[in-house]
């Protein structure tokens, strides 16, 4: 909300009127009006403190409703996002965009709505999925995946599906300790709560996910 504050100087010279005898009609009429009231302008540092407030107040607005600052805990999504690493999550961005293939989500633990997960979309509904000795082929194709070092890579293998409407294959980046869809399995889409999107803490880890 803003607030304006509107100065007020009232003019303290009245307009002469003799006591003797009451004015005529053409004294009236040349008789000068009162002045109007002068405003005062608002001062630099009142707007600057105004502007200050209301920048302070969007900005609680969009970190409480848009983004949400998260910490990570653990290591599975080695190297891009280390243990203990802060960042923000938009809360916002799938009621108006689709989940694609690459993202990195933040989502309710399948069985343990209580714990979040974060780790990167691999697959989506009524993709084929499968792995052969740590290869991932998603509709029959294999998937260049420059984000998974070859030092995280593993030789696990997992079975050929289609994912089913509305649910989502993830995998973690650090491959060969990561708990993820080849564990619990594909993931709801009403679990999945928000995209992480960029780091803020610690300075040497600062950059958007991808």
């Amino acid at each position: 909300m803003k607030l304006q504050v509107n100065w007020v100087e009232m003019d303290t010279q009245a307009t002469e009127i003799h006591s003797e005898q009451p004015a005529t009609e053409a004294q009236a009429a040349e008789a000068p009006e009162p002045s109007q009231p002068a405003r005062r302008p608002i001062s630099g540092w009142r707007l600057w403190t105004r502007d200050l407030l209301f920048s302070a107040a969007a900005s609680v607005l969009i970190i409480t409703f848009l983004y949400q600052p998260v910490r990570v805990e653990g290591t599975s999504m080695l190297p891009r996002l280390v243990d203990q690493d802060r960042l923000f999550i938009n809360k916002f961005v799938y009621h108006f965009e689709a989940i694609e293939r690459g993202d990195v989500v933040v989502f309710h633990y399948p069985r343990n709505p209580q714990v979040s997960y974060i780790k990167r979309i691999i697959a989506v509904p009524g993709d084929s999925f499968r792995i052969d000795r740590g290869q991932v082929f998603v509709n029959g194709k294999a998937v260049s995946e420059p984000y998974v070092p070859e030092e995280y890579r593993d030789s696990r293998s997992y079975e050929a599906i289609v994912v089913p409407p509305d649910q989502y294959f993830v995998l973690g980046d650090h491959r060969s300790i990561a708990s993820d869809s080849r564990d619990f399995g594909p993931v709801k889409r009403d679990l999945i709560y928000g995209k992480a999107t960029f780091v803020y803490w610690p300075k040497q880890d600062v950059g958007v996910v991808r």
